[in-house]
Parts: structure tokens; C-alpha cells; sequence
């Protein structure tokens, strides 16, 4: 587990008035290990925010906005990072003092978008209702529960994401499996 204050200090800026002359971000915090040593190298991996004014925490959209130095053309290395960030499992865990579901679907579509557009898999959002420290434990929806089920699932979940041409059977799930009658 790492937590992204640990490692960012600075947004992004525009790298074309900010890049070093060899292609590396000028940013002297430590986003790069964060990136490179962890983030890229992963399978899968979960991100935790609350929620604040209906979107992700500003450290949390600051990772995302960070990426942009090393996928875009202008980083030497933008092949091998794009490579890094493509085919992961993506899970999602959020914390928020409304019990209104809809306050958190820009954050739910704006994962789902970015598992899209890096062909990743966004398999699995838990909810946790609160706001006081430690209040999320009392969430009569056992949020608790469904962030340990999310890890003891993670990399085995099924993942769907069906398009118009995707070749696929008639079902979604086996038609017999140990305990259920088809």
C-alpha cells in the first residue's frame, strides 16, 4: 500500500515549457518512483480517495494528470510506460459522507474510462459511508466486508465490457457450477 502524499508535492504542468532537455518531467518530487517502481511494474491495482466536491481527492486526480509525462510522445520512453499502463485490474474504494449514489459516479465513470482507454479492467467499487474518523465501520452496508471480498476477488473477478463487434458466447456465466442448478 502507498499513499500518493507520500510521493506527489506538485500537479502537472506543461511539459513543454517544463520538460528537461532529455525527456524526464522537472518535477523534483517523488511521482517518478511512485510511477515507475510501483504503479507500471503492478497487475492490478486499487485506488482510495474520499470524496471531495463529487470527484477524487486532489493528490488522487494528480497521479492520473502525472502519467502524462512519460505516456505522451515527447517522453523517450513513451512506448514502455504506455505498455505499463495497459492490461492492469483497476478496483476502486471511496469514502463519503452521502448515502446518495450519485454522488459518486463522475468518480466511478472517470475510472471506468481510464480502464477503457489503457484496455485495463475496472473490476470492482466499494462504498464506505461516513465522516468522522473511523465512522465508515458502522456503514450498515459492510463496506469493511466488500473491501476485503473486492481483495480477496481482485484478480479473479469476471470482467465484461461487451462491444458491437466483441465475439462472445450467449451466456455470461457457466451454465453448472458446484452448488447451483442451471
Amino acid at each position: 500500500m502507498h499513499f500518493i502524499d507520500d510521493f506527489i508535492s506538485s500537479f502537472l504542468r506543461d511539459c513543454r515549457s517544463c520538460r528537461l532537455p532529455g525527456g524526464e518531467c522537472a518535477i523534483t518530487d517523488r511521482f517518478r518512483t511512485l510511477f515507475f517502481d510501483h504503479f507500471l511494474p503492478a497487475q492490478g491495482v486499487v485506488f482510495c480517495s474520499p470524496v471531495y466536491w463529487y470527484g477524487l481527492s486532489a493528490q488522487t486526480k494528480a497521479f492520473f494528470d502525472r502519467t502524462f509525462c512519460y505516456y505522451a510522445a515527447s517522453y523517450p520512453g513513451s512506448a514502455e510506460v504506455i505498455e505499463g499502463m495497459t492490461g492492469k485490474r483497476v478496483g476502486l474504494v471511496l469514502a463519503s459522507e452521502e448515502t446518495y449514489p450519485g454522488a459518486s459516479l463522475g468518480i466511478v465513470h472517470q475510472l471506468q474510462e481510464y480502464s477503457r482507454y489503457t484496455r485495463s479492467e475496472f473490476v470492482g467499487i466499494v462504498r464506505g459511508i461516513g465522516n468522522s474518523r473511523g465512522e465508515v465501520a458502522r456503514d450498515p452496508g459492510s463496506p469493511l466486508l466488500a473491501a476485503e471480498q473486492l481483495g480477496r476477488e481482485f484478480f479473479e473477478r469476471k470482467y465484461s465490457d461487451f462491444r458491437l463487434d466483441t465475439e462472445r458466447s450467449g451466456r455470461v456465466w457457466p451454465l453448472s457450477e458446484p452448488g447451483i442448478n442451471p
